[in-house]
């Protein structure tokens, strides 16, 4: 079983991985990344790195005897201007930065070919450990109605073909209705907006309209932006009035599966996994 470097941004996904590394026995070792990386990573072993320091995190990973790395967590577009780059992270710059202009997936993958160089192999979050991808059928005790059914069909359309366009990985339908696209935001600003909707163009508690899709790019680099929900998702969801979340089977994380399964019950979503076209 070779070593793990997990490169931590924030959410709860880092911590998820490390945990369970931990308790499947693996060996790991975790990258926190300065200013960005949450607590929850404090209790495994890490060292704290620069964004931009790659010659200092290609030097801890190998000296931790890592062989692959999985990159998890939440790190929003930097300005480039305010890095501080160490000699390696200074030559790889100006190449990442190119890569930017050609949208998210050019720069994620800019990024993976550098640590590839250095000899390491890349996983992604849902490789580095089992079941933690969303599975085919329900999630949860709640299925969608009839209605629902041209809903699921059109928000998947829809996250779909933006991730076609490099825009985003999410959209919002009800009733037919687009009610929301995911940009630069993220999900969950995603879904405050549609809570401040009025309750004519969407659901509200007692009577729940609308889905949450959610896809990956057809270009994109799923060994690092695999589309993910979390108990946040669902809160979201339940606030904006949503009867339900969906996503492509084994190609979405659930984050703390158990606890969102009881967010979605509670709330009376659900949640369901279709088969990937």
């Amino acid at each position: 079983m070779r070593k793990l470097g997990l490169i931590a941004g924030s959410g709860g996904l880092p911590s998820e991985i490390a945990t369970r590394c931990r308790q499947a026995g693996r060996p790991y070792f975790v990258i926190r990344l300065r200013g960005i990386a949450d607590d929850a990573t404090l209790g495994h072993p890490s060292e704290v790195i620069g964004l931009a320091e790659l010659g200092k995190c290609f030097k801890a990973l190998k000296r931790e005897g890592c062989e692959a790395v999985c990159f998890a967590g939440v790190v929003e577009r930097p300005d480039f201007s305010a890095l501080k780059p160490d000699m390696r992270g200074m030559a790889a710059l100006p190449g990442i930065i190119a890569a930017g202009r050609h949208g998210d997936d050019a720069l994620l993958r800019r990024i993976l070919d550098e640590f590839r160089k250095e000899g390491f192999a890349v996983e992604g979050a849902h490789e580095a450990v089992g079941a933690m991808t969303l599975p085919l059928g329900l999630l949860g005790r709640h299925a969608p109605a009839a209605p629902h059914r041209a809903d699921i069909a059109r928000a998947l359309e829809v996250a779909r073909a933006i991730g076609q366009l490099d825009v985003g990985q999410g959209a919002v339908v009800c009733d037919g209705l687009v009610l929301a696209v995911e940009a630069q935001e993220g999900t969950d600003s995603m879904l405050r907006r549609v809570a401040d909707l009025p309750v004519a163009v969407r659901g509200e508690p007692g009577r729940m309209r609308g889905v949450l899709a959610k896809a990956p790019k057809p270009i994109q680099e799923i060994k690092v932006d695999l589309p993910t929900i979390g108990v946040a998702t669902v809160r979201g969801a339940a606030r904006a009035g949503l009867a339900g979340i969906v996503g492509e089977a084994g190609r979405l994380l659930v984050v703390d599966r158990e606890s969102v399964i009881a967010a979605a019950d509670e709330f009376g979503l659900f949640i369901l996994g279709v088969e990937s076209r």
